[in-house]
């Protein structure tokens, strides 16, 4: 495998283009409030008096609407102005997180109006979703792509961090109220930042119906085996991968280590998706998916650290391990369908591949509980790690997926 550094910064630094720099600004601001929400909404139901079960409605009802909005976001995407799309979906996120952050402080709220305004948030974000990563080559030139897609993956995740660790701190102090009216906040911020930018817009499409456009975006999928193999490798991954980060893994770990090792394992986590985002500034494979997709069979060091009987520093390697994996995979997967989807197919291909991620995570989240009652914990901890190796490497054997070149 040949690899390439970055050539001169003239030709590839993304910071010279100042719509790019608006962009980073408000995609950063929309990370760093969506992470302190979940941690404030699911504490705001526990306050209000709800169950387990209810917060998991509250939780469902965002990410049904999420994934039933998303194709039609990404045709949208495709049809009309992507800055209008994103300034008007995060000045009405910023209304309906105010009109929450107001309800829980002046305790007019209850469980069923959180769950309705949490899919309207589900809704609102994926109308923005395509549309925010399907605009960024029309803010920098095709040689600063590459080095755009790192920043900014690398600035969400910073953000991330951020958020999770501020969540905690701002509901103590001020409640869950106002830490939901922090996450408003920064939607305000990000509207602005996308009224500023200033792009070219695409051609104007023909007109067609939007089935029709959906069934252009789908073949557009299918057209690409590399684009199509590693979509199934995404549903795979989520099904199996999700429940042992959100079902088994806090009760395992926490059971072997203490609580505190559960919230020591999500920030080696995000320590990896770091890490992962720095050497991919650096990192330029030719043969990006080859590259990446080999970086993402270290996704199955976490639930095999979980199966076997190690001790908390190689459990938190395997966690460290699966998030630098994932990140590099991501990058070049991101730069992938940048460079090789045609513009105004974009953001439909961005829909696809939003939803083939997640679709299957609520499935795989709802049989892990019985799955593990039934052959251990451990036994399918050490089943999820294979199959999440052995989609890997299903995925390599294409040619198309090994032999696909970046173009700069």
């Amino acid at each position: 495998m040949t690899d390439v550094l970055l050539p001169s910064r003239e030709t590839t630094s993304p910071w010279r283009s100042t719509p790019f720099r608006w962009l980073l600004a408000g995609r950063t601001l929309i990370g760093l409030g969506s992470a302190i929400t979940p941690v404030a909404m699911a504490l705001a139901v526990l306050h209000l008096g709800g169950s387990a079960t209810d917060l998991g409605l509250v939780v469902a009802a965002y990410a049904l609407v999420d994934v039933i909005t998303t194709l039609f976001a990404g045709v949208l995407g495709d049809r009309f102005s992507r800055t209008l799309l994103m300034r008007g979906a995060a000045v009405l996120a910023c209304l309906s997180q105010a009109v929450v952050a107001i309800s829980l402080a002046t305790g007019l709220a209850s469980v069923p109006m959180l769950a309705v305004m949490s899919a309207v948030n589900g809704a609102l974000a994926a109308i923005a979703g395509p549309s925010s990563r399907a605009v960024l080559p029309q803010t920098v030139s095709a040689s600063a792509l590459p080095t755009a897609v790192s920043v900014l993956r690398l600035s969400q995740n910073t953000a991330m961090v951020a958020g999770f660790s501020l969540a905690g701190l701002l509901v103590g102090l001020f409640g869950p109220g106002w830490a939901i009216g922090v996450d408003a906040a920064t939607f305000a911020a990000s509207a602005v930042c996308f009224t500023a930018m200033n792009v070219k817009p695409l051609a104007a499409p023909a007109a067609r119906s939007v089935l029709s456009d959906l069934g252009a975006g789908a073949r557009e999928v299918f057209r690409h085996t590399w684009l199509w193999m590693l979509l199934v490798q995404a549903l795979i991954y989520h099904l199996m991968y999700g429940g042992a980060q959100g079902v088994l893994g806090p009760v395992r770990i926490t059971r072997l280590f203490g609580e505190a090792a559960w919230g020591w394992a999500l920030a080696a986590l995000m320590v990896g998706f770091m890490v992962g985002g720095v050497i991919s500034l650096r990192y330029r494979p030719s043969r990006m998916l080859f590259a990446g997709t080999a970086f993402l069979a270290l996704t199955a060091c976490f639930p095999l650290a979980m199966a076997l009987p190690v001790p908390l520093p190689v459990m938190l390697l395997g966690a460290f391990l699966h998030g630098l994996g994932l990140e590099v995979f991501s990058v070049n997967w991101d730069l992938a369908i940048q460079q090789n989807i045609a513009p105004d197919k974009l953001a439909r291909v961005f829909a696809f591949d939003q939803v083939g991620s997640f679709v299957m995570r609520p499935l795989g989240l709802a049989l892990t509980g019985p799955v593990a009652e039934s052959v251990g914990e451990r036994g399918w901890l050490l089943v999820i790690a294979a199959v999440m190796a052995a989609a890997t490497l299903m995925a390599l054997l294409p040619s198309s997926v090994r032999d696909l070149r970046r173009q700069s």
